[in-house]
């Protein structure tokens, strides 16, 4: 296999496939509510996958150390599936009606957010990789632990810039949490209460 074929099945492929079946998977799920006459239910999964979405932050709660629980490789891949899950229950929420702007900026908000997640997903464990098969290339070429660090300086030092790829992520997800809660806040207002 050749190395662009490699690099497109490890690193490329498996980001669109994750995209690609949260794209998937949510109209399937809206077109059985669609053939089963329960549209009605796509209107409360926003509460679910909110709550999902919401309780995925553990990971980053206990990466500042707001909460001492857990441990962090478990905790970032509830955050993932958590993530990934409640993002599924609010496209569904959101369906295919075009009648609530905000709604639908939350919901564009969400999946820059996802995508900006998944890209960080990748784009760090290939960098931590290819890291940690330089070192272990070397290692086998009998260098020291002096060369060996002084040979994967720079490496490192982009293995690093990339780690702060969260700098990104973070004022997005803000962005998304400002405007669920717009939408939340404009539901409640004008929910008809009667």
């Amino acid at each position: 296999m050749s190395l662009k074929a490699r690099l497109f099945s490890r690193e490329v492929l498996p980001f669109y496939l994750a995209l690609g079946a949260l794209m998937a998977l949510t109209l399937l799920l809206d077109a059985l509510l669609h053939v089963f006459n329960l549209v009605w239910i796509g209107r409360y999964l926003g509460i679910p996958g909110v709550l999902l979405i919401l309780g995925s932050f553990g990971y980053s709660l206990r990466k500042r150390k707001l909460i001492g629980a857990g441990k962090p490789v478990q905790l970032l891949r509830w955050h993932e599936g958590m993530a990934w899950a409640g993002s599924l229950l609010v496209l569904v929420h959101a369906g295919i009606h075009f009648n609530a702007i905000l709604g639908w900026l939350a919901v564009l908000a969400m999946l820059v957010n996802v995508a900006s997640g998944l890209t960080g997903k990748f784009l760090l464990d290939r960098a931590r990789r290819r890291l940690e098969e330089a070192r272990q290339r070397m290692r086998q070429q009998g260098l020291s632990a002096a060369e060996l660090e002084d040979r994967t300086y720079w490496d490192s030092l982009t293995f690093d810039a990339v780690k702060q790829w969260r700098a990104v992520h973070f004022p997005i997800t803000l962005a998304f949490g400002v405007l669920t809660l717009a939408h939340l806040v404009a539901v409640f207002l004008f929910w008809g209460w009667k």
